[in-house]
């Protein structure tokens, strides 16, 4: 099973869209070079399927974009959220292994509030960087296990 990352995207303050970068630089055991939620813990990276923000758009002129949900990485093509936690993924030339599936939304969401609903947290995908390396829009994401 393959998909496609269609954007890298990163912010300097939790709780905010994120905007586009290419590459993004992951780091081991840490995430996105220059992004907010990067950190030892296991919530390095997020990822959300392009499929899961056209569920949240309601119609094609909402304005939702790349990044609006605050996720590292847009792709195309997996559905994410069914995968199990332990699935490594090969990204770019990172290694990413899925260490929750989802998360509580706390109160205040910034993108909550800007988008009206959000699907991170059923759809969202968190992980930890097992091999740095860089990662740019169009790279392949392979599922490893």
């Amino acid at each position: 099973m393959s998909g496609k990352v269609l954007s890298v995207n990163i912010s300097e303050k939790k709780g905010t869209p994120k905007t586009g970068v290419d590459p993004g630089v992951l780091i081991e055991n840490f995430g996105f070079e220059g992004d907010a939620h990067a950190g030892k813990w296991r919530r390095q990276v997020s990822l959300l399927a392009a499929e899961s923000i056209e569920k949240a758009k309601n119609g094609p002129t909402n304005g939702l974009c790349h990044g609006v949900f605050a996720e590292n990485i847009t792709t195309e093509g997996i559905e994410l959220y069914t995968l199990p936690v332990g699935t490594r993924l090969k990204v770019g030339e990172g290694v990413l292994e899925i260490s929750q599936i989802g998360k509580e939304c706390h109160a205040g969401c910034a993108i909550s509030k800007l988008v009206g609903q959000c699907v991170m947290p059923r759809e969202g995908v968190f992980a930890i960087v097992i091999k740095g390396g860089k990662v740019y829009a169009g790279d392949t994401i392979e599922v490893m296990r």
